[in-house]
């Protein structure tokens, strides 16, 4: 197979956008990052917004998800919006309050719950590292500081039972979320207080007092970067390849894309992995309310509002399950999305996936008009599988809608392995997406 120093050179930056972005607040920074020097303005909520013909604009929410837009040159109700949607989080272990818990006076190991639907034997024996938010005592009562933190260290471990113990682990053992996936966090000696340790670890972190830290929103990521693999160095081993590649990407694609007649939309969500039901998540109104916010900025009324939807097009893009070379029973039996084989369509006659024949058309021409090759996905018949935010946007935006991803392996684990050409590859149909008329 052969790579060109581009593919890997792109691919190379999605592996660093990652390692930057161990939580999907850190994940709503690095994003930034990419739009702040292409001219990307940051907007208030709380403030009554103008905005000018192909102005570039972003605006957050819970410091978690973000939406960022370019104004098209033509009427929105007659060319209306190019929406790309993805999510910044992906399946891990959120730290809770007062979480530590002595072993015999020997060992501090931490309270943990499980966020999303990872798997959980792939989370054992590696060494973690804890990212996410603190919230800190503030101006008032409704006003606290919000900081970021990224320990960016190896602290945790979750450690297996030994097969001594265990003798059928390999048969096959079912983990307890509560009791089996609890990670070591220190050995308690004299110099170490047990009792609010993580809160006194994070107050030295960000130079505070303990008492001032009030809360937090912290989870656990593997602290190992992501790298090539393969005899060719094809593959890419990351860990949040889910959703994090299609952030990467239809952030890329915002920032280099020509302004054209219509709007164009990025909307990174969080909380898919969980259902989406937050303020900050795809059930929201989130999205609608920006996209209605930017034509009342423009002094269109609501009727140009819904005239807007009529002409508009979402890709909801999240990844998707390539050939497994294990268990090709599992798959359907004749579509076989392979890695670096280009972005996959993702289709279900039960409405998981929003995809129909008209908006797999529309994908198909805009990979055809980059010279990109295309793949599908179909659940096998006798197999549930699973949704993302295509369908549940769809509730608050009733517009063309496709869902797409590049093919991974081991969707869900603590690392998964995807394919260098194709992030280049669906960034390249982003492109077109964005600035196609």
């Amino acid at each position: 197979m052969y790579l060109n120093e581009t593919e890997k050179a792109f691919a190379q930056e999605l592996l660093d956008f990652i390692h930057e972005s161990p939580s999907s607040f850190h994940a709503v920074e690095s994003i930034k990052k990419i739009l702040v020097p292409q001219g990307f303005q940051e907007l208030s909520f709380a403030e009554k917004w103008n905005l000018t013909k192909e102005g570039k604009y972003f605006v957050t929410h819970n410091n978690s998800a973000l939406i960022a837009f370019v104004i098209g040159k033509g009427e929105p109700k007659q060319h209306g919006f190019r929406i790309i949607a993805a999510h910044t989080d992906s399946p891990s272990f959120r730290i809770k309050t007062l979480p530590e818990i002595s072993v015999e006076s020997h060992y501090l190991k931490l309270n943990l719950e499980t966020y999303g639907g990872p798997i959980l034997n792939t989370w054992l024996d590696r060494p973690l590292s804890i990212a996410g938010q603190i919230i800190l005592r503030g101006k008032s009562h409704f006003q606290p500081q919000k900081k970021l933190i990224n320990t960016d260290q190896p602290l945790l471990v979750i450690p297996n039972l030994a097969i001594h113990m265990n003798r059928k682990i390999n048969e096959g053992m079912e983990l307890n979320r509560q009791k089996d996936m609890l990670p070591l966090l220190a050995q308690i000696t004299e110099d170490l207080q047990s009792k609010g340790a993580i809160t006194h670890f994070l107050a030295k972190e960000l130079e505070c007092l303990p008492d001032d830290i009030l809360d937090f929103d912290l989870f656990l990521y593997e602290s190992d970067k992501g790298c090539f693999v393969g005899l060719q160095q094809e593959f890419i081993s990351s860990p949040r390849l889910d959703d994090l590649a299609m952030i990467h990407a239809g952030t890329y694609s915002i920032a280099k894309a020509k302004p054209s007649l219509t709007t164009q939309i990025l909307a990174c969500f969080d909380h898919e992995e969980c259902g989406s039901t937050s303020k900050q998540g795809a059930a929201s109104p989130l999205l609608s309310n920006v996209l209605e916010r930017i034509l009342l900025a423009q002094a269109k009324d609501r009727e140009d509002y819904f005239r807007a939807l009529d002409h508009s097009f979402l890709i909801s893009a999240d990844m998707a399950h390539a050939l497994h070379p294990n268990s090709t029973e599992k798959h359907d039996p004749i579509h076989h999305p392979i890695l670096n084989g280009g972005p996959v369509i993702k289709i279900n006659a039960n409405q998981s996936y929003t995809t129909d024949a008209e908006s797999a058309a529309v994908f198909k021409s805009l990979c055809q008009s980059v010279n990109v090759p295309v793949q599908t996905f179909f659940n096998r018949s006798d197999e549930r599988g699973g949704s993302t935010i295509g369908p549940i946007s769809s509730q608050h935006l009733p517009i063309r809608s496709v869902d797409i991803g590049n093919p991974i392996l081991a969707m869900h684990s603590v690392r998964e392995l995807g394919g260098v050409k194709d992030h280049l590859a669906v960034t390249k149909v982003f492109n077109a997406f964005y600035e196609e008329a």
